[in-house]
């Protein structure tokens, strides 16, 4: 079984790792493709297609629902529902999304304001996709512990196994921007998420078959990432760069405008609140050490207090 292939977008390449394959060289892939781009994709990954449909399902019901509907799951304080208005800065974008807690107590208690028709069936649907998520990302987490050279292949995956995590599950429906919707893919400009990377550990992304997502390479060009629904997009988020000493850089993204509705499903792996995040010893040998001691609390009010494009990590480099 072929571990790697490559997805070329003009004169770049992104790494496509089949999980399948597994050992040693899965691994060492996956460490490539952190240091290259903190992005890969990952194909044979043993999430079922099943699995993904319902998701999905469940996301195109929501949406489609009227606007009063939709409101009743809440505003975004930052979980529920949100329109337009990114977090609490000012940033806004051409997007809806809904944010939930990747628990299932949380998703029990906030079905029945999201999903009156069948909240059960809503609740059974998140949980059971966000259960394979974690699960997913916790592999990959391993593996890259494994190609770290890092003797325990558990030091990255645990902050998400612990029952208290704060990762969260996000909806993301992008609509049809009117101004642009008649013009091709190459030419929209119209930005619906703005350029941001994420916080968090690691970040699990799929989304219909329609285009939008976009990368910054270290030179600074954007490369478009052609969509595929039945893979998942890995990013390397902030408390990962901290986490492995700047080996790994979070990626940052943005998601542009496309000429017919699109929608994403991400899952975002963070540690518990209370978690310290600092550089791992073992990386830390041959090299000073980049970044001080923080908890993920501290980092979450540093990163509300900040606009969406702001880099965040530059306040706990060390000097």
């Amino acid at each position: 079984m072929v571990a790697i292939s490559k997805e070329s977008n003009g004169s770049v390449s992104i790494p496509v790792i089949d999980m399948s394959a597994g050992g040693e060289n899965v691994s060492e892939l996956m460490v490539r493709a952190c240091e290259r781009f903190g992005f890969f994709k990952v194909v044979n990954h043993g999430v079922s297609k099943e699995c993904m449909k319902r998701m999905e399902s469940e996301a195109l019901s929501f949406f489609e629902l009227p606007p009063y509907e939709k409101q009743r799951a809440g505003p975004p304080d930052p979980l529920g529902y949100g329109s337009g208005k990114i977090g609490f800065n000012g940033d806004a974008g051409e997007v809806e999304y809904l944010l939930l807690p990747a628990n299932p107590q949380s998703v029990d208690l906030r079905s029945w304001q999201i999903c009156r028709r069948n909240p059960s069936q809503f609740s059974r649907v998140v949980n059971g996709y966000i259960k394979e998520l974690r699960e997913l990302e916790c592999k990959i987490l391993e593996s890259l512990a494994q190609g770290l050279g890092l003797k325990e292949r558990d030091v990255l995956s645990r902050f998400l196994r612990d029952e208290g995590n704060d990762s969260v599950f996000r909806l993301n429906h992008y609509p049809v921007c009117q101004e642009e919707a008649h013009l091709p893919a190459a030419s929209q400009s119209k930005v619906g998420f703005g350029e941001h990377s994420d916080p968090q550990i690691l970040t699990l992304l799929t989304s219909n078959n329609e285009p939008g997502l976009q990368i910054c390479l270290r030179d600074g060009r954007w490369l478009p990432v052609s969509a595929d629904p039945s893979s998942f997009f890995v990013l390397v988020g902030d408390c990962l760069q901290v986490l492995t000493n700047g080996r790994f850089e979070s990626v940052r993204h943005r998601v542009m405008s496309s000429s017919k509705p699109r929608m994403s499903m991400v899952y975002f792996g963070a540690p518990s609140l209370h978690s310290r995040i600092f550089p791992l010893p073992p990386l830390v040998t041959q090299s000073k050490c980049k970044y001080r001691s923080f908890t993920w609390s501290e980092y979450k009010k540093t990163c509300y207090s900040l606009r969406l494009g702001q880099s965040r990590l530059g306040i706990y480099e060390t000097v």
